[in-house]
């Protein structure tokens, strides 16, 4: 007999019929009736003092209904906050409209709202605003410089973090008696998340309810009510936020933007709907950034090539704000807590600081800092192994956590992983294909083949008890599901979690399914709404599957618990005696003696007499569930093999393989498709994407002109191997999935372009590696190497 179970097969997806057919609603699909439009007036500037804002040739713009400034719309300002002490952490409050000065160029100064989206832009060429501009601030060393001038009045050497995590004590004479000491100076360059459906909400009161209701795209609904009501100064119940399908986030969409409120606040002045959606040029320009970070590194080895202790300084550039609710503190926190990642490294020491700039704020994008510490961590163990004239594969072997449970020098507990296997399958499996013998081949060709590797792990499954360790004033954690069951037996679950592509429809209905031994058919998942959701965190941190997942198997398992209750009062039996087998309940000791589901739904709802006392009329169960320890640990390995080109300098990616573990997986064609989307957007970060700005802090990259996104071009065709070391304490086995291709690509993809460079003896440490420092380093020319 065929195993009927669900997870872990790779079930269809059930959200693709509805949106391969163009029946998905998003944002912009929405109309309502008297509906209106909103943009933005914007900054032209990235730093100066407000001296006038002129709205009025914008109200006599033809369609142009209103059009307000912060006078105008009296809004709470949006502040993140760390419980950490002055000279650790200074919070900057944003406003939802500058007020008296800006801070990056794209900053929101003004709401234009008109009949349609044409006439909102004709508004915006009207306004006339005056500054006296300031010197702007577009890069760490300025900031940090002495005298510079402060973005924040409040924040001294414009450092809004400024933390020393862990200092194991003689961590100097290590490296001063080391026998090998490697350095890394490395710079990542400024991304942007680039998901494929921009920002964008559309609020309207509801006279009925007595609710603001908010639409939009966001992975995290409940935080953003709790924003628009202090905002706009209304009870929590007064707001409601609903998510429709949406297109992407990977981050970006978790930190409560500014514009939304704006737009709910320009909806209960004129008391009908608004909709904003973002332009391609905001996106690029104005919204939420990532990754610009700098790392300074050094490593201490023994002569076998053992890791000795590990010395890091990390500067983040978090740009004009922190984001709520996760503060500048998010990166360099998330690299100074786990920079050991998979090694056994018995010294640390790590400072890490986010300084602010007049750039668009950062927000968590995928991987947060783990891309660029395992890229810093990953060249050390490289540098170490040409020092101590080893293999590079060999000296990670050496170093790997191989015995678990494992608590690093960073205090933290790595569970159960396969760290070393995953590394010797990823690279039997780049030797069994004979990618060592074309190397050899090519270079007598006067060919440039590199091969490179990055091993790692992803903490994911954080938990409560994990947050709360960075000292958040909003912690997140938990998640909360309802598992409702109706009289055809049919169920409805509920999730905290909230899918931007993840896959949540199918992949939750399948722990359910599995669960009450029902038809997946049978189960519907409903999420993104804080109306029906009691509370949740949303999706981020790869935490869906893991926390959110073991929400709904729990909550399942207690409404099974409620049938097996009801149908051992109608046997007269202990509920011991029963069990749930395919959309029933039967006798353990008669399997003849069944009651279908839709029976025992009967008795639950209609005819209520029959149940016994202590079982209340319905089919509902609640559960949540929460890490009460470090999380878990998904791990991977990933095998890149490039050609460099002489003529373009133009990295051609001709291999990717990747062997990860992320214990059960639910559905291995959605994890599949994880990875590979992850390892996409790893290769734009290693090799293309970056936003920069000129000396007044004008933004670089406003359009796909200017702004390099791989195509398919660019992206090869990824191998994916699997491993799986289950969980223990989440309720499927699963790890997390969401960010590991992200993670390891980087490293992967500049240690092999590095290999190919061999010959050169010049090695880079920066990313995104461009075509002009690939030429320049295969003509030998170091000086012109950035």
């Amino acid at each position: 007999m065929a195993d009927p179970r669900l997870i872990g097969r790779s079930v269809a997806r059930r959200e693709d019929p509805r949106l391969l057919s163009g029946r998905g609603r998003f944002v912009d699909d929405i109309q309502l009736p008297g509906m209106l439009h909103a943009q933005f007036v914007r900054s032209t500037v990235a730093h100066g003092l407000i001296t006038s804002i002129d709205l009025s040739a914008v109200r006599e713009v033809p369609g142009v209904v209103a059009a307000y400034t912060a006078e105008d719309l009296p809004l709470g300002d949006i502040t993140a906050l760390l419980g950490r002490p002055p000279h650790e952490f200074v919070p900057t409050a944003m406003p939802v409209l500058a007020r008296d000065r800006v801070r990056y160029v794209g900053e929101p100064l003004a709401v234009v709202v008109a009949r349609d989206a044409y006439a909102a832009e004709d508004g915006l060429a009207a306004a006339r605003v005056g500054y006296e501009t300031l010197a702007p601030l577009t890069s760490e060393e300025q900031a940090l410089a002495p005298g510079a001038v402060l973005v924040h009045d409040e924040a001294a050497h414009n450092t809004l973090v400024d933390v020393s995590l862990f200092a194991t004590d003689g961590i100097d004479g290590i490296f001063d008696d080391a026998p090998c000491v490697v350095q890394v100076s490395t710079r990542t360059g400024r991304q942007n998340a680039l998901p494929l459906e921009t920002r964008g909400a559309v609020a309207h009161w509801d006279d009925r309810e007595e609710q603001l209701v908010l639409q939009t795209c966001t992975q995290v609904p409940h935080q953003v009510r709790t924003v628009a009501s202090r905002s706009l100064g209304l009870d929590e119940h007064k707001v409601r936020v609903i998510v429709p399908d949406m297109g992407g986030g990977f981050g970006l969409k978790c930190a409560v933007g500014r514009e939304e409120i704006a737009a709910a606040a320009a909806a209960l002045r004129l008391g009908r709907p608004v909709k904003w959606i973002e332009d391609r040029k905001d996106a690029l320009s104005a919204s939420f950034l990532a990754r610009e970070q700098h790392y300074e590194v050094r490593a201490a080895f023994d002569e076998q090539g053992t890791i000795l202790g590990l010395d890091a300084d990390v500067v983040c550039d978090m740009g004009a704000y922190s984001c709520y609710p996760f503060t500048a503190g998010i990166e360099p926190l998330m690299a100074a807590a786990e920079m050991p990642g998979v090694y056994k490294v018995p010294a640390y020491r790590v400072r890490g600081r986010a300084v602010t700039t007049n750039k668009a704020p950062t927000a968590p994008y995928r991987g947060v800092s783990r891309p660029q510490y395992v890229m810093v961590v990953e060249r050390l163990f490289e540098r170490a192994a040409r020092e101590l004239d080893l293999d590079p594969v060999e000296i990670r072997r050496r170093n790997v956590i191989t015995d678990f449970p494992y608590t690093g020098v960073n205090g933290i507990t790595y569970d159960p992983g396969s760290y070393l296997e995953a590394l010797d399958l990823c690279e039997r499996s780049v030797r069994d294909e004979g990618w060592y013998e074309r190397q050899a081949a090519a270079a007598a060709e006067g060919r440039h083949i590199g091969i490179g590797y990055s091993c790692f792990s992803e903490r994911t499954g954080y938990g409560s008890t994990a947050f709360a360790q960075r000292k958040m004033a909003v912690v997140p954690g938990f998640d909360i599901s309802e598992v409702r069951m109706d009289t055809s037996g049919a169920v409805t679950v509920t999730t905290g979690t909230m899918s931007h592509g993840q896959s949540h429809e199918t992949t939750m209905a399948q722990i359910v399914a599995d669960e009450l031994g029902l038809d997946i058919a049978k189960v519907r998942i409903h999420q993104g709404d804080t109306e029906r959701i009691t509370y949740g965190w949303g999706t981020f941190a790869s935490r869906s599957i893991t926390v959110g997942g073991s929400a709904v198997r729990l909550a399942a398992a207690k409404l099974g618990d409620k049938l097996c209750r009801i149908a051992a009062a109608h046997w007269d039996i202990t509920p011991e005696e029963t069990e749930l087998d395919r959309a029933r309940v039967r006798r353990k000791d008669d399997h003849s003696a069944v009651l279908g589901y839709e029976q025992l739904a009967d008795i639950a709802y209609l005819r209520a007499h029959l149940l016994p006392k202590d079982v209340e009329p319905g089919l509902t169960a609640t559960a949540t569930f929460d890490v009460f320890n470090d999380g878990t640990f998904s791990n991977a390995a990933h095998g890149v093999v490039v050609e460099l080109h002489e003529g373009t300098g133009q990295v051609e990616i001709l291999r990717y393989i990747c062997v990860e573990d992320v214990g059960v997986a639910i559905n291995p064609q959605v994890v599949e498709g994880q990875c590979r989307g992850g390892i996409a957007q790893g290769i734009a970060g290693a090799l293309f994407e970056q936003v920069t700005y000129d000396g007044q802090g004008e933004p670089s990259a406003t359009s796909f002109m200017d702004y390099k996104v791989p195509t398919a071009q660019e992206i090869p065709d990824v191998t994916i191997h699997h491993l799986s070391t289950p969980c223990a304490f989440t309720e499927t086995g699963a790890k997390g999935a969401g960010e590991g291709g992200t993670i390891g690509a980087p490293a992967a993809v500049l240690n092999a372009v590095n290999d190919g460079l061999r010959a050169t003896g010049i090695e880079l440490d920066h990313t995104p590696i461009t075509p002009g420092t690939v030429h320049s380093a295969l003509r030998g020319n170091p000086e012109n190497v950035s």
